[in-house]
């Protein structure tokens, strides 16, 4: 079933099986994408017992990109999912694979690359949560540093005095060199050394995107094209924390190449967005002319998603307007809270909130106090995103405010 709509079918429709295609962007992630199939089952599972519909997820047959289907019984009504994602957790691999002496010039130059260019002061005044959190890994960094630093100067300081200098530097240097393979190898309880490599890939570049990831995001694009021209009745690309801003750029250019003048609706959903560290960065040219061009798009529905909880993400700071591109016929995003502290039980909150990470996934999980977002509604209900929130106003406490000090445009 093919129409030209940004609303999605009419009720007579929904008696049909209501058919959509799903491009899911994870975010800088060394794991396999396994890990969101393994999710999306579990959490699906539960969210379906708390709101009372039912989902069953099974392997997609044949070989090409890694997916799954979902079949949903939500609101009376049957649908069909098919799950794409971007597969970029070989790049962050490759990218994480350095030597620890590199790492600590990463450490350097991202650090450079915020301060130098005022960004991070922008950033500070912006959201002080993701800040922190990008300013973490340098402090714990350094501070493993120097720890290590301390115990190998006092070990060798006693090898020196009762032997020779030369058998003291060489305990300094095993003890520097021991003690940060120790912490990195440990790194998956504090996620330091994970976190560095993170914000350092962004940075690497002044914002710009590294070719291999530019390679990537144009294979996902045809793919997305391609089902543009399909039989489904939603396409819907998700772009979870950094995924975001790919997904900005990688729809920006569809549109751009054209679409079908019979297609599926499209609508793009932003999950815990972190737009602003990259598109305040002095080359993210790219990436703020996309965000200008898409935000003004009549093509599609754009949903973006966040929560104060979440200390990772800029929370309810529209990504177009703080970036400082907004257009004067500017539409999107629609910017709303998943409002963690009301759609998440006081037990389940309390259990939560010190696990940060955790909370940074909260988009992808169940609720137990669900309220107007669902991301398992949203993936396989029967409802085109733009039906689901046609008529919602944007957050109340949406942050506008342009603060981004370089808005040049590719």
């Amino acid at each position: 079933m093919k129409h030209q709509i940004s609303d999605g079918p009419g009720v007579e429709a929904l008696a049909k099986v209501f058919r959509r295609r799903v491009f899911y962007i994870p975010g800088y992630d060394p794991t396999h994408p396994r890990r969101y199939r393994e999710m999306y089952r579990k959490e699906g599972a539960d969210q379906a017992a708390i709101s009372g519909y039912a989902l069953h997820l099974r392997p997609r047959p044949g070989k090409g990109s890694y997916g799954w289907h979902v079949d949903g019984l939500i609101d009376g009504a049957p649908t069909a999912a098919e799950f794409d994602v971007l597969v970029w957790s070989d790049i962050v691999r490759d990218s994480m694979s350095t030597t620890i002496p590199a790492t600590y010039l990463q450490l350097l130059r991202t650090a450079w690359a915020y301060i130098g260019s005022g960004a991070l002061f922008r950033l500070v005044g912006l959201r002080k949560g993701p800040t922190i959190a990008a300013l973490y890994p340098v402090a714990i960094l350094l501070l493993q540093l120097v720890l290590c630093l301390a115990v190998g100067g006092v070990l060798g300081w006693l090898v020196a005095h009762f032997t020779h200098w030369l058998p003291g530097l060489a305990v300094l240097v095993a003890v520097v060199i021991l003690g940060l393979r120790w912490f990195r190898a440990h790194d998956n309880k504090i996620y330091a050394w994970y976190l560095m490599h993170d914000y350092a890939y962004s940075a690497q570049a002044g914002g710009a995107n590294p070719p291999e990831l530019e390679a990537r995001m144009a294979e996902l694009r045809i793919r997305i094209r391609d089902a543009m021209a399909g039989d489904w009745d939603e396409v819907l690309v998700v772009g979870h924390s950094s995924g975001a801003h790919l997904g900005v750029s990688i729809l920006a250019d569809l549109i751009r190449d054209g679409l079908p003048a019979q297609r599926p609706a499209l609508a793009f959903l932003t999950l815990g967005q972190v737009v602003p560290m990259v598109s305040f960065l002095p080359r993210a040219t790219r990436l703020r002319a996309d965000l200008r061009y898409l935000s003004a798009r009549d093509e599609l529905f754009w949903l973006d998603v966040t929560a104060p909880g979440d200390g990772c993400a800029f929370a309810l700071c529209d990504p177009v307007a703080v970036t400082g591109v907004a257009p004067p016929n500017k539409r999107w995003p629609l910017v709303i809270s998943a409002a963690f502290t009301r759609t998440l039980s006081p037990e389940r909150w309390r259990a939560l909130r010190r696990h940060w990470l955790r909370l940074h996934f909260q988009y992808l999980c169940a609720f137990d106090r669900p309220g107007d977002y669902d991301y398992f509604r949203i993936t396989a209900g029967a409802e085109t995103l733009a039906r689901r929130y046609a008529g919602r106003a944007p957050s109340k406490s949406r942050i506008e405010t342009a603060v981004n000090r370089h808005q040049t445009v590719a």
